[in-house]
């Protein structure tokens, strides 16, 4: 049986030390969220300088901002981490949260070629993920397999989609995939998303799901990409692929968008760039025994992060409290799970890690939604508790 366990090792960037890591912990004591960074193995509440996670993500410089705020010691990083996941939690000491609260939670579709050729055979397969081989044989004789050099909406993007389209093969995937649009949907409200070491949600209707590894950007209301961090955009293939409309009810769903561990904060030593060149790694361990192993290199992104987040954010949408932007996955498991033509799909007890040697690493075991923790603490609550701790 695979281990649900935390360590400092694990979950932390490759280059901590230099790292400006912005996180949230519960803290029993004060029966409330806290906003810490870690310090020489600590984790520091920095709360009164920078109530929530969305405050110190406003910052003109936030990791400057970060870097300056005076706090007071948590606990160690490993004792914190160790007393996060929920069979071996102590209620009486703190336990790391998603470093989000108040940020709307986004998410980028189709954003790889990979990807967009899997949503357009889970549409013609209705859900149905025995038929899915053979369409996949049928679409790859159509189009190829490789689209990564096709620019979205460009004129060879446009006359692709003429061809397809007197071919009766067009798609509302191909449409987004390649056309001038991106999708942007909303994953999840704020306040309901779950971090690293927590059950992570699967609706018990679905049969044919997936892990979805991906690079979160964290941006500002005003349009600045301040940070980044890791996050699993649970995707319930059956679901979506009977009809696009069910979109909400495949993504949103009880502790269905992970996010984690922290906030890596833009400095000198960590930018926009290095996300783009960020490979993101996938382990799926079963209580079966089964392992899956994948990747996701956002260099082979169809759309850039930068413009994904423009799209998103500018002069006809804005947020207020900032938003953080699933950038979607090439990674698209089609192994055999049990069955020959089966396909992947989650068992419960599936231990899930997704990592990046800049970014550390977001560890989740797979629940039915009804089994996780239910979503109790909303904005409301934060608010609530925040004044009573004279912080507003």
């Amino acid at each position: 049986m695979p281990r649900f366990s935390l360590t400092p090792d694990q979950t932390l960037p490759k280059d901590a030390a230099a790292a400006t890591l912005l996180g949230r912990v519960w803290r029993p004591d004060l029966a409330g969220p806290s906003v810490v960074t870690l310090r020489d193995g600590m984790l520091v509440d920095v709360t009164r300088a920078f109530p929530t996670s969305r405050d110190l993500c406003e910052a003109q410089h936030p990791a400057t901002a970060l870097r300056a705020a005076q706090g007071e010691p948590v606990g160690p990083l490993a004792e914190i981490l160790a007393n996060t996941p929920v069979d071996a939690r102590d209620a009486g000491k703190p336990w790391l949260l998603s470093p989000l609260d108040l940020q709307a939670v986004k998410a980028a579709g189709v954003t790889f070629a990979v990807s967009m050729l899997e949503r357009v055979i889970e549409e013609k397969a209705r859900g149905n993920p025995a038929a899915a081989a053979t369409i996949r044989e049928e679409i790859g004789k159509l189009i190829g397999d490789d689209l990564s050099k096709l620019k979205p909406g460009s004129p060879e993007a446009m006359h692709l989609k003429e061809v397809l389209i007197k071919q009766g093969a067009w798609s509302q995937y191909l449409e987004v995939g390649i056309g001038p649009d991106a999708e942007i949907f909303t994953k999840a409200p704020p306040m309901s998303t779950v971090g690293t070491g927590f059950d992570a949600g699967l609706h018990p209707a679905s049969t044919w799901n997936n892990p979805e590894p991906e690079v979160v950007l964290i941006v500002a209301s005003d349009g600045r990409i301040v940070g980044a961090t890791l996050g699993n955009d649970v995707n319930l293939r059956d679901v979506e692929g009977r009809s696009a409309l069910l979109l909400g009810k495949a993504k949103d769903n009880n502790a269905a968008a992970t996010v984690g561990p922290f906030i890596r904060l833009f400095d000198g030593g960590f930018t926009l760039d290095h996300v783009r060149n960020t490979t993101v790694t996938l382990t799926v361990e079963g209580e079966d025994g089964f392992t899956l192993k994948g990747s996701s290199s956002i260099a082979k992104i169809s759309r850039d992060p930068a413009d994904l987040a423009a799209q998103m954010l500018g002069p006809h949408h804005q947020y207020p409290d900032g938003a953080a932007l699933y950038l979607g996955t090439m990674f698209a498991p089609i192994e055999d799970r049990d069955t020959p033509g089966g396909g992947f799909t989650h068992k419960y007890g599936d231990i899930v890690t997704i990592a990046a040697p800049e970014l550390g690493a977001l560890v989740n075991r797979m629940r039915s939604t009804s089994e996780c923790e239910p979503w109790t603490f909303g904005a409301s609550h934060l608010m609530r508790s925040l004044a009573k701790r004279g912080l507003l």
